[in-house]
């Protein structure tokens, strides 16, 4: 259980060298898996796919890991260079030479809401600035902890090394590894009929050999490869490319759902057959589990699902004998990962939606505060006598996202009184301050040393629980701001 928050005032030169053409996103085809997993098809069409997915041991030898996120799931889905799969002629054509790298080239962080209702996306830069983890390399030589970009992980250590190093960076815990390399790429879009994109400008670069006019284009799997993989067609760099391969999930999502092909059992197979040979698991993650997510996605909507870019502080962040570097805004990236552990969405629209479904005992709107609930340890005492209202209180502060101890009890108190009181210890007064905005009218007792666990008597004047959320905007930083699919995703009857 996370503390509440007090009150404080190799892969060799290749990471220092020259850029080059660098390949986008690979992990676009596993989530058009996972939707595709969804329909009514169940498990009659993937029966096979455990035996299917090469499975790799991601956990392993980790410790100290953030604490499981209680509300939610969180997925780590990596892409890998994987262009010795394209044929020689293709590899020509799509502008795809040079050898693979065998190192991470996209990542990405997808939160999966309690509710299934909502998805977060939220790209790292793969040249992020960061701290491999001391580790035990493959040639069984202890490393040391060392700067280096957060693409080397899987360099040095493999995907244990990747989940570990992310988890460092971004303290939200992990709970399943996916990954998938490039290959399938190109063949998936295809099988999906292509993916639709629209561009404010002409979209040019000598390197990918993308070459798109203004306006909406309909790409198929090799243009869709180029697309995703363009880092050269302004300053933006890898930070625009990332916004470019939200917007082209988005509309793959869009496609998958919206073009019958969850209805269509030889349309599925066919997709999942290409995806299948070139997925990598973590051993957890199985065909239920899979299936169970597909499911949960096909629940998800473009408005519905949200995009962000973590928050650059320096995005040309020089490293000796590294290169240069992506530094985060510190304080920006810790706000979007809170707002990820305690399953909170980033956009007003969906925050509204959240809102609107909180259970309808809570009194009024939600309250914004700053320390989030989740943060927060609750102990409910019943001191009105009325029966039954610790066990209704602390089941609706769990509701709004408080860590309750589940056991609520009677107050010892010769007489009931006549407010409410939350005895909290001075070294918490930011936690309690959230904890008071639930129980409005409650008294404020400081007890010296009584720890992190709040403790709540109810009295006669309790009337109950108001909702709260964290009031935590990302500042507008470059590649922060958070967008929902219908944002990116061409607008309906625009033609091609």
């Amino acid at each position: 259980m996370t503390a509440p928050a007090r009150n404080p005032r190799s892969h060799r030169a290749r990471h220092g060298a020259p850029r080059r053409p660098r390949w986008g996103l690979r992990i676009t085809s596993l989530a058009a898996l996972a939707v595709l997993g969804a329909g009514g098809l169940g498990h009659a069409v993937v029966s096979g796919i455990d035996s299917r997915i090469d499975r790799v041991d991601a956990f392993r030898g980790l410790v100290d890991r953030p604490p499981e996120t209680r509300q939610g799931m969180n997925v780590l889905l990596v892409g890998t260079d994987g262009r010795e799969r394209i044929s020689p002629a293709l590899r020509d054509r799509y502008h795809l030479g040079g050898a693979p790298c065998h190192c991470t080239d996209t990542l990405m962080l997808v939160h999966l809401s309690a509710d299934r209702d909502r998805a977060t996306v939220v790209s790292l830069p793969r040249d992020t600035y960061t701290m491999i983890p001391e580790h035990t390399d493959e040639a069984g030589r202890d490393r040391p902890a060392h700067p280096q970009k957060l693409n080397a992980a899987y360099a040095e250590g493999g995907p244990s090394l990747t989940v570990r190093t992310v988890e460092q960076l971004t303290g939200v815990h992990v709970d399943h590894y996916l990954e998938v390399d490039f290959a399938s790429f190109m063949r998936t879009v295809d099988v999906l009929g292509g993916v639709r994109v629209c561009s404010a400008k002409p979209l040019r670069d000598r390197y990918s050999g993308l070459d798109l006019p203004a306006g909406p284009s309909e790409l198929d799997g090799g243009r869709a490869l180029q697309y995703v993989r363009s880092r050269h067609l302004d300053g933006a760099a890898d930070l625009g490319r990332m916004q470019r391969q939200q917007r082209f999930l988005a509309s793959l999502l869009h496609q998958a759902t919206s073009s019958g092909v969850l209805l269509n059992p030889v349309k599925f197979q066919e997709v999942s057959a290409t995806l299948l040979g070139s997925v990598r698991a973590d051993r957890g993650f199985g065909g239920d589990e899979l299936v169970g997510l597909g499911r949960a996605m096909r629940n998800l909507t473009p408005s519905s699902t949200e995009f962000v870019s973590v928050p650059v502080g320096v995005a040309d962040f020089p490293v000796p004998h590294i290169g240069s570097t992506v530094k985060w805004d510190e304080a920006a990236a810790g706000k979007l990962f809170q707002a990820l552990r305690d399953d909170q969405p980033l956009t007003e629209r969906n925050r509204r939606a959240h809102d609107a479904k909180a259970p309808r005992r809570l009194v009024g709107p939600p309250v914004p505060v700053e320390v989030a609930p989740g943060k927060v340890r609750v102990q409910v005492y019943n001191g009105s006598r009325r029966p039954g209202l610790a066990r209704t209180t602390d089941l609706d502060l769990r509701a709004t996202g408080f860590s309750t101890t589940g056991v609520p009890a009677d107050a010892r108190v010769p007489v009931p009184p006549r407010r409410t009181v939350i005895s909290y210890d001075p070294r918490w007064d930011r936690s309690v301050r959230s904890l008071a905005a639930a129980l409005p009218g409650a008294e404020l007792r400081p007890v010296a040393r009584q720890g992190p666990l709040m403790k709540v008597t109810l009295g006669l004047d309790f009337k109950g629980v108001r909702a709260v959320r964290v009031f935590a905007p990302v500042p507008k930083r470059q590649g922060a701001a958070a967008v929902t699919g219908d944002q990116v995703i061409c607008p309906e009857g625009a033609g091609v």
